[in-house]
């Protein structure tokens, strides 16, 4: 199944993933828009949208010509935002789709 949602969406989910999975730590600078558009083969502008957004967000910290750092509690704030949207935008068709199935919680972690 195609990804529709705009690049610099998927940019910034790749970004909050990075960052609560802890590949970039609290004060730890992010690659620069050039290299993380390089590396993603994205538009750099596609990239600075993507950065702005956790910038207005409070998630990053630009300190200019030096680079862009996670801010302290980051990942904290990012897991708890990403767990919000999880329960209201993805988990009611899963729950919907288990019933459906006839899947209860204790078989998934059975089979897990």
């Amino acid at each position: 199944m195609a990804d529709t949602r705009p690049v610099y969406l998927r940019l910034r989910e790749q970004i909050a993933a990075a960052i609560i999975d802890g590949r970039y730590g609290e004060g730890d600078m992010l690659p620069s828009v050039r290299a993380f558009a390089a590396e993603q083969g994205a538009n750099p502008l596609t990239v600075a949208k993507a950065y702005q957004q956790f910038q207005a967000d409070g998630l990053i910290r630009v300190q200019r010509g030096v680079g862009m750092f996670v801010r302290d509690g980051a990942s904290a704030k990012l897991r708890q935002s990403e767990r919000e949207a999880f329960l209201r935008e993805e988990w009611p068709s899963i729950r919907e789709r288990m019933e459906r199935l006839d899947i209860d919680l204790a078989q998934l972690s059975e089979n897990a």
